[in-house]
């Protein structure tokens, strides 16, 4: 707050005292004269904006696309090798697993592109094109007949997995709304994560874990078998001690 500011509350606050009233002080437009941070090293590359993905991968002429099971494991626990973040600024967090279908990453791609500015920021993808098939047969068929025709493509997530990452010569404030809205219609629970929050989060879960004064936590239980919870637990909650389903 500047001096001018400061003089001006303490005699608004002062009369206020005097007729017997207290004001509230206005605090729209006041300016912030810290200096601008510096990017350092900060390159903006040539192609900015996120790039299109194909609606079917690319086979060669003389190969059928392949069928594939379900493979729910592809979409099932953490993600453990694309959880972090490049360029240490900004991005969207899957929260939960889950499939990615081309109507959402057109939707992604159109929603970032339409309010990023290419001048001084750029976004990236952080997972594949569509990639696994999902057969589906039409509709009235009797069952049998052997496998469904290919429907379309999709590809799986895991929770924790960088979905889309954006950087650049931007704060956190410019470009948090337009990663909310898209985190939203994601159809997994995802959010718009920095480096600071991501830091925050992962901080505060190792604090919360080393301070539990409770000895008989989920993975104590599950260890030891208590009150036999193997006959009714998730084979998964004896890998991941129930934090993913």
């Amino acid at each position: 707050m500047s001096l001018l500011t400061q003089l001006l509350a303490r005699v608004s606050l002062n009369q206020g005292k005097v007729l017997g009233c207290v004001w509230d002080v206005q605090v729209a437009g006041l300016k912030n004269f810290l200096p601008p941070e510096k990017y350092k090293g900060m390159e903006i590359p040539e192609r900015s904006k996120l790039r299109y993905f194909e609606k079917v991968p690319q086979y060669p002429s003389n190969l059928r696309p392949p069928k594939m099971m379900k493979c729910l494991r592809f979409m099932r626990g953490p993600e453990l090798v694309n959880n972090n973040l490049i360029h240490n600024q900004f991005g969207i967090m899957a929260l939960g697993g889950g499939r990615l279908k081309w109507g959402h990453f057109e939707m992604i791609r159109l929603t970032i592109g339409r309010h990023l500015d290419t001048n001084r920021m750029f976004a990236i993808w952080r997972v594949d094109p569509p990639w696994q098939a999902v057969t589906k047969k039409g509709q009235g068929q009797r069952m049998g007949g052997g496998k469904g025709a290919i429907d379309h493509y999709v590809t799986p997530i895991k929770a924790g997995r960088i979905i889309v990452e954006v950087a650049g010569r931007c704060e956190f404030d410019e470009v948090k709304g337009f990663l909310h809205q898209v985190a939203h219609k994601l159809p997994f629970k995802a959010e718009a994560v920095s480096q600071e929050t991501m830091q925050r989060a992962r901080e505060e879960e190792a604090r919360l874990e080393s301070e539990n004064v409770n000895p008989y936590t989920f993975k104590y239980i599950v260890q030891n078998n208590l009150g036999g919870c193997h006959k009714w637990i998730s084979p998964y909650d004896k890998v991941w001690y129930g934090k993913y389903r």
